[in-house]
């Protein structure tokens, strides 16, 4: 394989992968130049001329001339005077010898290897592209297409057909995908895995909404609101908490638009996923009562030392405040950064049955145990999911259970009858 063909396989290699031609005569370089250091020691007294367009290589080696009884003969920047008038025959002690050096000096092999070196200096370089691009691209939203479906992820290629992934955890549980579709997501971190870079993608993360609001909502993406705050139990429920920096907008109204127009889209794209917009405000109690939204607060009791809030609330109140599988006192807890406690105030409430009728069936500081989170009522413990009560109760999961099935029981006898 001669230069030419060398230079010119590799170009065209290099211009495939984008790489700039700096960059193209810089590994080049390079490479000839470990190929240099292999053969002779070093690469200080070699010149090389590259003109990748004609596919042109010249290697120049420069040496000192000096008497064939020299001490410094061997060293590798010197030649004797005897090989140096081989090459010219008016050459003289001290005068300097520049001899090209021909690819093929190097052997068959060595120029293959160089070629196999080239061509995973490219790839190399293309991972490290990559890598940084999507590095500098993490927590913007970014479109793929997608090209496999698998249980525990999904592949998607980008415009330049990298791959992206989306893990399950990353997905919202409503998500279908089918080959061809163009998803969108928020790159959500890259990593360097056996050498390659793995990109990660995500549909979950509060950074995608937030991003889906900026790209919606101009006022936002132009700093006059700010969004202070997101949580989300995804493809379900979200709480947004925004705050405008002019006071002649309204930062709610902004977000949801004439008629929910803004807003429409963002719930499309989250799988019908219900968006609470909240006012921000610094007063903590106005705060709860807007973060329990649609729920109405008759009055609340802050432990801000256990960072814990007691609310109280109508009977009628208290299914709306604790949501679908408590999902909106979940989130409003999260929202305000504060354990939310929910208590019915006293009323009677004839399609309910308060705890303490079941005293012969619970044991009492189980019944103590429900009533210091705001459970004072079959109903109100059947509106909590199982996993809730565990996380907020000390309870054990069988007591749980027996709970559940006696509550239920119970109330379906009243039906009944």
């Amino acid at each position: 394989m001669n230069s030419s063909v060398l230079i010119e396989s590799f170009a065209e290699f290099a211009k495939f992968k984008n790489i700039d031609r700096p960059t193209m005569m810089r590994i080049l370089e390079d490479v000839f130049r470990t190929m240099i250091r292999k053969k002779w020691g070093t690469d200080e007294n070699f010149d090389i001329i590259l003109n990748v367009e004609k596919g042109d290589l010249e290697i120049w080696r420069n040496r000192e001339i000096v008497d064939d009884n020299s001490e410094d003969i061997w060293d590798t920047d010197k030649i004797s005077l005897t090989d140096a008038r081989k090459i010219e025959p008016d050459f003289e002690v001290g005068e300097e010898v520049s001899e090209e050096v021909k690819l093929e000096d190097f052997g068959r092999r060595a120029v293959l290897t160089a070629r196999q070196t080239l061509i995973q200096r490219i790839k190399d370089m293309e991972k490290e592209l990559l890598f940084q691009k999507y590095k500098d691209l993490v927590g913007e939203i970014i479109s793929g297409e997608v090209y496999q479906v698998w249980n525990r992820e999904v592949l998607l290629l980008d415009q330049d057909e990298n791959e992206l992934l989306i893990p399950k955890a990353e997905q919202i549980p409503k998500d279908r995908y089918r080959k061809g579709d163009v998803v969108r997501a928020v790159v959500q971190r890259v990593e360097i895995v056996n050498g390659n870079p793995k990109i990660i993608l995500s549909r979950t993360s509060p950074t995608f909404l937030e991003r889906l609001f900026e790209n919606e909502v101009p006022e936002i993406f132009d700093g006059l609101i700010a969004i202070k705050k997101i949580v989300r139990e995804p493809g379900e429920r979200a709480k947004v908490a925004v705050e405008s920096f002019d006071d002649r907008i309204d930062p709610v109204g902004a977000c949801v638009g004439m008629k929910g127009s803004r807003i429409h889209s963002i719930v499309r794209e989250l799988e019908n996923e219900n968006i609470d917009v909240i006012n921000f405000t610094e007063n903590l109690e106005l705060y709860i009562q807007r973060a329990l939204s649609p729920a109405k607060i008759t009055s609340m009791k802050i432990d801000d030392e256990n960072k814990r809030v007691s609310v109280f609330l109508k009977p009628d109140q208290v299914s709306l405040a604790i949501g679908k599988g408590g999902q909106n006192i979940k989130l409003a807890s999260r929202l305000v950064d504060m354990e939310i406690d929910v208590f019915r105030e006293s009323e009677s409430y004839e399609e309910d049955i308060s705890l303490e009728e079941f005293t012969d069936e619970i044991e009492d500081w189980v019944i103590a145990e429900l009533r210091r989170i705001g459970l004072d009522t079959a109903k109100s413990v059947l509106a909590i999911s199982k996993e809730d009560l565990l996380r907020r109760t000390e309870l054990e999961e069988e007591t749980i259970d027996d709970v559940l099935s006696i509550l239920r029981e119970e109330l379906e006898e009243e039906d009944n009858q």
